[in-house]
């Protein structure tokens, strides 16, 4: 009940990377090719300058001419030059380039693909969410008009309703609901539950199970031992909800009117699940999809039981 902004889809940054590098890689083999080539033209013409132009003729260390240890230091650059270009980085040429870029395509082929079935599934859930709703606009039924009692969860596509006593994701719209249908409403729940708000909820009275003795609450909050007690401490009101844990959800499950259900298309770890829906019991009577966007990571759908 209780996302994330969408990540915008783009290739990725690494495939990037390797094209990038490939053609560094080029570079640097034609920049080791002229620097082949300015070795030779220098060691003729520095062997021209000493033997035919006789510079530097008498200019000689331990009986060897100087231009041999100029050509000899040069040949050294060289050699770590081209050490640099084959060893330290091995070369990637035209081929690899190639290669990059047909894996790149492919990986892009395969997010393109990726998108069009979640768009599929997502064309699907709008129209079963309108068909259903359509099927009950054309098929009304009468309001109930004793006192409801209802579960209300948000549920991911693996039953999955939590994890560590957290929720596991954050989408807003159904934050929204959650307050606008519990609001100035009774909210029945266990301690564990209870414990992992900041404090209580405003404009809710809450009520509390726990099989602890002298349980400390503030003000206004009501403790009970059991979720037939909680009911009935929750009869002046006509629309309690029940609010989790899930083993409140398990209790309640065959005792409530209607279940408020948020179902988020996704599948999610967690260590809390909520028991399936049995359809021989409850009847969908709403169904509202919503897809995901920029503040909401995932799609969900609002969707109304009422017990048959």
């Amino acid at each position: 009940m209780f996302g994330k902004k969408k990540q915008r889809p783009v290739i990725d940054k690494a495939q990037l990377e390797l094209i990038e590098n490939a053609q560094r890689r080029i570079k640097q083999k034609k920049k080791l090719y002229a620097h082949f080539i300015l070795f030779l033209i220098g060691c003729i013409l520095l062997i021209i300058a000493n033997t035919v132009l006789d510079i530097g003729a008498t200019l000689t260390f331990a009986g060897i001419n100087w231009f041999v240890y100029a050509i000899s230091a040069w040949f050294l650059l060289f050699v770590y030059h081209a050490f640099n270009v084959f060893v330290t980085q091995k070369f990637m040429g035209k081929a690899w380039e190639q290669q990059q870029l047909e894996k790149l395509v492919s990986q892009q082929q395969e997010r393109i693909n990726q998108l069009k079935n979640e768009l599929k599934k997502e064309e699907l859930l709008k129209a079963k969410s309108a068909l259903f709703n359509d099927s009950i606009s054309t098929n009304p039924t009468i309001a109930p008009t004793t006192t409801q009692y209802t579960i209300i969860v948000a549920v991911a596509e693996n039953n999955t309703i939590g994890k560590n006593n957290q929720l596991i994701w954050h989408l807003s719209k159904d934050l929204k609901r959650f307050k606008t249908l519990t609001s100035g409403h009774y909210i029945i729940m266990g301690r564990k539950t209870f414990e992992s708000f900041p404090k209580p909820l405003p404009n809710r009275t809450h009520v509390v199970i726990t099989s602890q003795q002298n349980y400390t609450v503030p003000e206004g909050v009501i403790v009970v031992n059991s979720l037939e007690e909680a009911m009935q401490v929750s009869k002046a009101d006509h629309s309690p909800f029940i609010i989790g844990g899930g083993q409140i959800y398990k209790q309640a499950l065959s005792l409530a009117d209607r279940i408020e259900l948020t179902r988020v298309h996704h599948d999610f770890e967690g260590d809390t699940f909520f028991p399936d829906v049995d359809a021989a019991v409850w009847e969908e009577t709403h169904n509202e999809f919503h897809a995901k966007d920029a503040e909401h990571k995932y799609d969900f759908s609002f969707i109304t039981y009422k017990r048959k």
